[in-house]
């Protein structure tokens, strides 16, 4: 038998390399996409250093489901109407390709609003329970003390929701969600850029919809050291979080 000549082997890793890349883009378009936690906006539901999967199947597929959103299609396809309190990953409306995840308040038709500090959905105050713990939240830089509510949406789905406990957003416009678009808030209230900013965010086109997040598989405290830092871990990672059901 011939042995092979350093060109032979050379393609022939390259194409090992290839088959694995188109692998995992097909992995990564049609079935699950890992994410990485970068601001404070979800706490304390998501953490900054939470890195987790995203069902890019649960809603179907529109061109924002594969790298670089390659503009070859306007629809979505195997199209599922996401519901009320799912989690989102989602392209900006302002430049389409920046990644957010928020939770889902409002559907098309929908009309919510802010009063004296309530959230109106359909003109029906969304159910909230005040949790007798006060905490610190991250934002951004620095931290500040928090209200924590168990808020729970028309179809029964609950969630817990900080607001800053030295002030908070109180009134809002009627906000009207058009058709084929969703309305979300950031479960960290006052440390969210969310559809309360109709400039920045605002309505989110179905089109623009990536996936649902589905588990937490890994967790690191930025602030107590970087991934990277190997000898640190053992401090850093956060492992009660691992592999948490969202």
């Amino acid at each position: 038998m011939m042995k092979k000549n350093y060109l032979e082997i050379i393609i022939d890793n390259l194409k090992t390399l290839i088959y694995a890349l188109l692998i995992a883009i097909f992995i990564r378009s049609l079935f699950f996409q890992p994410f990485y936690i970068p601001s404070s906006s979800m706490e304390n539901t998501l953490l900054i250093g939470d890195r987790i999967f995203v069902s890019k199947y649960a809603y179907g597929y529109s061109k924002h489901s594969f790298p670089f959103s390659p503009n070859i299609y306007d629809k979505r396809i195997f199209s599922k109407d996401p519901k009320y309190g799912d989690l989102v990953v989602f392209k900006t409306p302002a430049d389409n390709r920046t990644d957010y995840i928020k939770r889902l308040i409002a559907l098309p038709g929908d009309t919510i609003q802010f009063i004296d500090g309530d959230i109106f959905l359909n003109k029906k105050k969304i159910s909230r329970k005040k949790i007798n713990i006060k905490k610190k939240v991250r934002c951004g830089s620095g931290n500040f003390e928090v209200n924590s509510f168990k808020e729970t949406l028309p179809n029964g789905i609950s969630y817990i929701a900080v607001y800053n406990s030295s002030g908070t957003l109180q009134n809002t416009d009627l906000y009207i969600v058009p058709k084929d678009h969703y309305f979300f808030l950031g479960d960290n209230r006052d440390c969210s850029k969310d559809s309360r900013y109709l400039s920045s965010v605002g309505y989110v086109n179905k089109l623009n919809l990536v996936g649902k997040a589905k588990v937490i598989f890994f967790s690191n405290d930025t602030v107590k050291g970087s991934i990277f830092k190997i000898w640190n871990l053992g401090n850093s990672m956060r492992l009660d979080r691992f592999f948490k059901i969202l």
